[in-house]
């Protein structure tokens, strides 16, 4: 005799099929494998016969059940590509339909254990590096758990510089990483966070868009998680209109963590990040989805060295694996980050205890400098790994083997450069090395296509003051001596009054001693206070932002500006500047042509009314916006190279392919200026043409909308400091 909720759950309905689901006995082994011998779905006129649907079990979501027909054809297309059977799988594709572009792509899940700064970002773009060597076309997708809905209002302290996108996207530095590895253009929405999935369901719900169910984290949250991915996947980031092959997707956190139970201090729990855990129910059900050929997982972990015994440890990434498989996530490869390269009896437990094989085990040991990370993964044999596990190798998507001779010659010319040149970077956040991400790169990529080593000297402003020499004289002198024995000097951006009188006395060096200067945004804006200053004998000359009641407003805020709501209120993005002065410095750097476009990320102006009266004291504004009443580039004709720049160069700067402006700095800090400006497009286009410094001859111009690691010795084996990162903070 069967209990009555038999009948509910698995009693056929008149025409044959089950209400709800099949018994659990008619499941064989074969059936759970086999996407194709499973039973269909119930169409909605059978589920609505009987009350099924009304006492499902909570493991079957009724979303998941409307979506069974969808996926058990994507499914069935993956099986198709794995037999071979290409015109069958690719005949949906041909139509343009939803499902076969799910189908087509491809993802690749990075995650991290152990510890937080393990070099994901890096990873996961050296994966892309690879993987587009390969012939094959690669996008990328970075998480964020945080509540944040961009990075824009975080302060570097937090999080690192606040990287920005064309179209204004304010993003995590990786998708900075991922531009400059791939040479690709992303949009906003290919940084995740968490804040922009709870804002986007809630919207959903207060629209009614879910008829008036309960909105819960599963289904709701998840769903919304999946649905982002697949969609942003599919979005040309190469400059053409098709999509890519491979997504590669950086999970923001820390997997495999030990979190103590407040309500009893003697239990432990593996898992991630608590904010995490949305994502990564999210990506467990959508592995499952996308099906096996179509998901690969790369976990990077740590193992440690105990100095003592001079032994690679196992055990934290034994455990950062057992927490990833207990949240669902089952690695393919291991990517292992450690001092040395792993020893063999090393990757021999790690694939025992890890169920990880061999061939899978990549060691990624430290280098002397990232350019060697994608190197490391070839000579390891990554890319077979991947495209293995993608049933790439299979289907004729690999043209080629990998050669990385750009990486190669770029890598190996790094490590051999002897000369020096000497930059100091001043700057407030100077104590976090992430706070100025890519004017490091940018810095290093117009050193190295000058044939110079770069060795960088991190002033911070304050220490510049007269107050700082009263408090702490010996911070005070070490600071004047980087300054003074600098090659060139760097203002960056910033925002806030703290450290600004240095930048002032910076500029003022640099100036009167003719010394090559290049500031950037807050930078230009310093300059232009300090000429005003000391040239104009405007002694009261301030910013708004400093001074709202300064009597000469040298800087002050844009019209079109909050001052309310500070995300997504200033300034952003792609803009384009046009050269007032066709013989200028900066003109002939971008290779004498009559506008570039470069990204904006600021709130505050140069005055436009008091411009006649600089342009009459020696100051020349050589660039302006189509208006031609907002001021972008400066400098000063009599001198060596002085040149500030509203908007921030560094976002599109390329290793192949250097910002123009850093590399005139670069030049001018060498003795290499003459040089570059006759023939700029030798060093700054590796195809000997001229080209914008994000690499396309032509960008897209975005409408004016509105849109922790302490830093000792070296980093990444590039910069050596004078120890001025030691600051107060």
């Amino acid at each position: 005799m069967r209990p009555w909720w038999w009948f509910v759950l698995f009693a056929p309905s008149p025409n044959g099929a089950y209400l709800s689901h099949p018994p659990p006995h008619s499941q064989t082994p074969t059936s759970i494998r086999s996407p194709h011998n499973q039973k269909k779905p119930p169409t909605a006129a059978s589920a609505s016969t009987g009350t099924a649907n009304l006492l499902s079990p909570p493991f079957f979501p009724p979303k998941a059940r409307e979506q069974g027909t969808r996926d058990d054809r994507a499914r069935a297309r993956a099986a198709a590509v794995r037999r071979g059977d290409r015109e069958g799988a690719g005949r949906d594709r041909a139509t343009g339909s939803e499902d076969s572009r799910e189908a087509a792509m491809k993802y690749v899940l990075v995650t991290g254990g152990v510890v937080s700064g393990l070099g994901k970002g890096v990873t996961a773009s050296s994966i892309g590096v690879l993987l587009k060597d390969c012939g094959v076309r690669v996008t990328s997708i970075k998480i964020d758990p945080y509540l944040n809905t961009d990075a824009g209002t975080m302060s570097p302290f937090e999080h690192g510089e606040v990287f920005v996108l064309d179209d204004g996207g304010e993003v995590d530095l990786d998708l900075g990483n991922y531009e400059r590895f791939l040479d690709i253009k992303l949009t906003r929405d290919n940084n995740i966070t968490m804040g922009k999935i709870y804002q986007s369901v809630i919207d959903k719900e207060r629209r009614g868009d879910y008829l008036g169910k309960t909105v819960q984290v599963v289904p709701h949250i998840t769903d919304e998680i999946q649905e982002w991915i697949e969609r942003v996947a599919m979005n040309s980031v190469d400059g053409t209109e098709e999509p890519a092959d491979v997504c590669v997707i950086e999970l923001g956190g820390t997997i495999g963590e030990k979190i103590f139970l407040p309500h009893n201090n003697s239990g432990i729990l593996d898992a991630g990040d608590i904010e995490s855990m949305p994502f990564i129910e999210a990506l467990g059900q959508f592995s499952y989805r996308v099906g096996p050929g179509n998901f690969c997982l790369v976990h990077v972990s740590l193992v440690p060295v105990l100095s003592v015994v001079g032994e690679q440890k196992t055990k934290p990434t034994q455990h950062s694996v057992r927490g990833l498989r207990g949240l669902g996530l089952i690695p393919d490869i291991l990517a292992c980050r450690s001092t040395q390269p792993l020893e063999e009896h090393v990757k021999v437990k790690l694939a025992q205890f890890c169920h990880v094989p061999i061939p899978n085990i990549i060691n990624l040991h430290d280098v002397t400098n990232i350019w060697h990370i994608p190197l490391l993964l070839r000579d390891q044999k990554a890319h077979e790994a991947i495209l293995k596990v993608l049933d790439l190798q299979c289907v004729g998507k690999v043209s080629r083997e990998p050669k990385l001779a750009e990486w190669t010659d770029r890598a190996s010319k790094c490590d051999r450069l002897k000369t020096p040149v000497r930059i100091a970077m001043v700057g407030k956040y100077t104590g976090l090395s992430d706070s100025y991400l890519s004017v490091l790169k940018a810095l290093l990529h117009a050193s190295v296509a000058l044939n110079r080593k770069l060795v960088l000297d991190w002033v911070p402003s304050c220490d510049l003051e007269d107050s700082t020499a009263e408090e702490t004289p010996d911070a005070y002198e070490k600071a004047w001596e980087s300054l003074k024995g600098a090659d060139g000097v760097v203002v960056p951006g910033g925002f806030g009054d703290r450290g600004v009188q240095g930048k002032i006395l910076a500029a003022k060096y640099a100036r009167e001693n003719n010394v090559p200067y290049l500031g950037i945004c807050l930078g230009m804006q310093i300059a232009v206070i300090e000429f005003a200053r000391s040239i104009m004998k405007l002694h009261g000359a301030n910013s708004t932002e400093f001074d709202p009641t300064t009597k000469t407003p040298c800087v002050i805020f844009m019209p079109e500006g909050s001052k309310t709501h500070m995300g997504a209120t200033m300034r952003l993005g792609s803009r384009r500047t046009f050269f007032q002065v066709n013989n200028c410095k900066s003109a002939k750097l971008y290779g004498n042509v009559s506008y570039v476009d470069e990204r904006h990320r600021h709130r505050y102006e140069v005055n436009p009314d008091m411009v006649p009266e600089f342009e009459k004291a020696g100051l020349s504004f050589v660039g302006r916006d189509e208006s031609g009443r907002r001021m972008e580039i400066i400098e000063l004709p009599t001198h060596r190279f002085f040149v500030g720049a509203q908007f921030h160069p560094e976002f599109k700067s390329r290793p192949g392919k250097p910002s123009p402006l850093f590399a005139g700095l670069i030049a001018a800090a060498s003795g290499q200026l003459d040089h570059l400006l006759q023939r700029p497009c030798s060093v700054l286009s590796p195809a000997g043409r001229c080209t914008c410094s994000n690499g396309g001859p032509k960008l897209k111009v975005y409408p004016n909308g509105h849109v922790m690691k302490p830093l000792k010795g070296l980093v990444n084996g590039h910069y050596s400091t004078t120890g001025n990162s030691a600051i107060p903070i």
